[in-house]
């Protein structure tokens, strides 16, 4: 039964829970930590979209269980490995969908419709999306989005137009590596892959990656030394964060193009100590001139 327990754990992914950080970025950028209520409500749909990204995880790996068992690290999933039975699966997915979205509806109704068309979005990801060459990407790029959105709007913080352009950038950036990454996996084993690899290629990925890269520094630049920004926060140092945000992105890359990092960025980060450091610190940093 123990063991059961680890495997259905295991199943929900609890480190990539780390990507509903998105829904965060609102209330410090907001300034909106000092108001209780704001904070509890960010922190209930933050729970509501770990619980709800968990069951789309689960719906998924239950779809591609069969196939998984032929890749070299998706074998060890628990519906692959057999150690958590398809029943047990369904069950535990539709629990944690009904906990979801009952806290987002407890955070707010705004909340719960972002919450519940992030569910909706990833489900038809699942069933048709994932096969559209680029729209796949957009499709992962919305589903952060809709964090920062559950994080300001659901919540009744304004979001930052530079904010939102620079969220963007940044999820595409992710999504064209994970695709990268994947390809990789697929040129070196003989595990089935994505239908959608098939119109990737190494050279194309690698200038899209570039170009978010790109719009990631820019946008994040400019919103720094935007009058707006600086009225808003009173200050002009965050500048000073820029290259925190470059030595992440070169991290990452250089994580990407010389090992098999960028299929999964939730466990690059834990497992990759200067990463981990540069977002921490640019996160500390951050807080600290805005505070």
């Amino acid at each position: 039964m123990a063991l059961n327990l680890r495997a259905m754990i295991k199943l929900l992914r609890p480190h990539q829970w780390l990507k509903n950080g998105f829904v965060f970025v609102g209330l410090m950028f907001g300034h909106a930590w000092h108001d209780a209520a704001t904070v509890q409500a960010v922190v209930v749909a933050a729970l509501g979209f770990c619980l709800i990204s968990s069951a789309i995880y689960i719906v998924n790996d239950l779809a591609d269980r069969e196939a998984d068992r032929l890749h070299p690290h998706k074998r060890l999933r628990p519906l692959a490995a057999g150690s958590v039975s398809p029943s047990q699966g369904v069950v535990l997915s539709v629990l944690c969908a009904l906990a979801g979205l009952l806290l987002a509806w407890s955070a707010s109704l705004q909340v719960l419709l972002i919450v519940a068309g992030y569910g909706v979005l990833n489900l038809l990801y699942s069933w048709r999306l994932k096969h559209m060459v680029i729209l796949d990407v957009f499709v992962i790029a919305t589903g952060f989005m809709l964090r920062i959105l559950a994080g300001t709007v659901g919540v009744g913080i304004p979001p930052s137009s530079w904010l939102l352009l620079t969220g963007l950038m940044v999820t595409l950036f992710l999504g064209f590596s994970k695709r990268r990454a994947e390809l990789v996996v697929m040129e070196h084993s003989d595990a089935p892959a994505r239908k959608v690899l098939q119109n990737y290629s190494r050279p194309m990925l690698e200038v899209m990656i570039g170009v978010c890269a790109t719009g990631v520094v820019l946008a994040y630049s400019l919103y720094t030394i935007s009058d707006d920004v600086v009225a808003v926060h009173h200050t002009t140092n965050l500048i000073y964060t820029v290259p925190l945000v470059l030595y992440g992105l070169f991290r990452y890359l250089y994580l990407s193009f010389s090992s098999d990092a960028g299929e999964d960025p939730a466990h690059d980060l834990l497992r990759d100590p200067h990463l981990l450091l540069t977002v921490l610190g640019w996160a500390a940093l951050t807080f600290w001139l805005l505070a």
